[in-house]
Parts: C-alpha cells; structure tokens; sequence
C-alpha cells in the first residue's frame, strides 16, 4: 500500500477519494482549513495551498500526490489564479522538493476552452505547470461530476422535480459518477499511463445532449420534466440575480455563463482511459438516482 498526500480532501471529490483510499489500506494526509473528525489512516494536515510550511508536512513521505483542489468560484481573474494556478505551483514545488514518486493532477475540460471563461483560463494554466514539471505526472480533466453528496447540480434535481429544466442553449456534455472518477484517481497512484492527459467519463458515446440528461434526471426523482433551452443573455441576466441573492454562494455566476454556452463538452475519445486500466462501472442513470436518493435523505430535495 501506498502513503498518499491529498489536496482539496474536504471536498466533494476529495471526501470520497480518501473514502476509497482507506478502504484499499493507504495512508493518506489530507490538507484542511478547519478541525475534521479523526478518521482511521488519515492524516489531517492543517494548512491552506499557500501555507508552505503545511504543504511540506503534507507531502512528506508521500509515494504519490493528488492535487485535487481547485477554485470553481471566484469574483474575477486573479481570484482564480490566486487557487488554481498559484496554488498549484505551490504543491508541484513542494512534491518536488519531497521527492514524491507520482503527481496526479486533477483539472477540468474546461481547460481544452481557456478564453471561454476565467475558470478555464486558471485550470489551463495549472495543466501548464504540471506539464512543465519534472514529476512523474499524469492529469485527468474530469467531465460533470455528480454522485451523492454533490451540491453543484442540487438545483437542477430541485427544479426536475417540478417539471422544468433550465438548460443553456443547445450542445452536448459528459459526466462521470464521483466515485468512478475518485477509483480512477487511485489507480493512477500504482499504474503509470505515462505522462498524458486523461479525459473521464461515464462511458456514453458522444456524450449527453442537455435536453436527455435533464430527462434523466426527471426519471431519478419521479417526474417528467420539460427542457427549457434558454439564450445566452437571459443566463448572463441569471447569473446577477443568483449573485444578488446568493452572494459567493450563487452557482450561476457570469464567469460559468461563459462555458455552459458552448456546445460541446464531451471527452475526446482518444483521452479516454484505456478499458485495461480503467472503466466506469456506475451507469448515469442508476448514479443519477442515488444522487436524488440522498438529496432527499437529507432534506435536500
């Protein structure tokens, strides 16, 4: 078994890959803002990207890291590169300096678009970084992630289950359940692909188009919903009233405006993990209804 040094671990993804790290017997250290409950085999380390001295406790040891923290919200360019692109330069210097053996970065399709949006600006720009390293690396951009536990995609199940789905104009996604894409991540630790970018999703040739993943989601929780494509400028007029209303909270922010627009965020086939090293077992669908299962276990739905 392997030591493995976890960024972004309080997360969505990052809660479930240590899940699966400790029941395959790892050792992890995790990084944390704030006190966590004492888990077996986990290592909480108390610290932030830019704290250097926690970076380096975090990465001591370590045969592997994952970098999976990144900013998915902030109020302009330089808040994105304060998080993705900063600090990831902050954990590829420590893992070098550590002499961690394999460097996991977890990035975002978005990267493939850099000028559609700040977000995919910064996550290119960390990709770079990464690339430009001298570690053994491997980058995965993962598609939509959704799974229990998931509080992105929460408005789309709560308006499913009164028959609508607000979708941006026309195109085509790909989605990956959290805990195929968190599998993924830990087979990385121990098989080395080389160093190449993976692009993860649920298996779906050519991806979903937005009015059947919206129906999928009305099959999850029990109601037919009607697609509403809506245009660009009436998501850019949503995106200031979610800001209004919600604050750093809102989920529609006039920065994602940018990259829901455009038509085509499916992998790229060639990306895909070879069958040998990795599939995903979880079907969107069944995945889909687990999600709503737990929404409504707690009183989310």
């Amino acid at each position: 078994m392997s030591q493995i040094a976890i960024t972004g671990g309080t997360g969505f993804v990052g809660r479930k890959l240590i899940e699966l790290a400790v029941k395959a017997g790892h050792e992890v250290s995790a990084l944390t803002r704030r006190p966590q409950p004492d888990i077996p085999r986990v290592t909480w380390i108390s610290g932030a990207l830019d704290t250097p001295i926690a970076l380096t406790s975090l990465v001591r040891g370590a045969d592997a890291v994952i970098h999976v923290a990144g900013v998915v919200n902030a109020l302009d360019r330089e808040g994105f590169a304060a998080g993705n692109i900063a600090g990831t330069q902050a954990v590829v210097d420590a893992a070098t300096n550590a002499g961690a053996r394999r460097f996991i970065h977890v990035s975002s399709l978005a990267a493939r678009e850099p000028d559609l949006s700040n977000y995919g600006w910064s996550k290119a720009g960390a990709e770079q970084i990464v690339e430009a390293s001298a570690l053994d690396w491997t980058i995965v951009r993962p598609t939509g992630v959704y799974g229990p536990g998931d509080m992105e995609m929460r408005d789309m199940f709560r308006l499913a289950k009164v028959g609508l789905a607000l979708l941006p104009p026309p195109g085509k996604i790909s989605v990956v359940e959290v805990g195929d894409l968190a599998r993924l991540l830990l087979i990385l630790v121990s098989t080395d692909p080389g160093r190449v970018i993976l692009e993860a999703d649920d298996g779906v040739e050519g991806g979903w188009t937005h009015d059947a993943f919206a129906r999928a989601i009305g099959a999850a929780v029990g109601q037919r919903v009607l697609p509403l494509a809506l245009p660009r400028a009436l998501l850019s007029l949503a995106a200031k009233g979610d800001r209004l209303f919600r604050g750093s909270e809102a989920k529609l922010t006039a920065d994602r405006v940018g990259y829901l627009c455009h038509p085509d965020w499916t992998i790229d086939p060639v990306r895909r993990p070879a069958p040998s090293l990795w599939r995903a077992e979880v079907p969107t669908p069944r995945g889909l209804a687990a999600t709503a299962a737990w929404y409504r276990s707690n009183g989310l739905l």
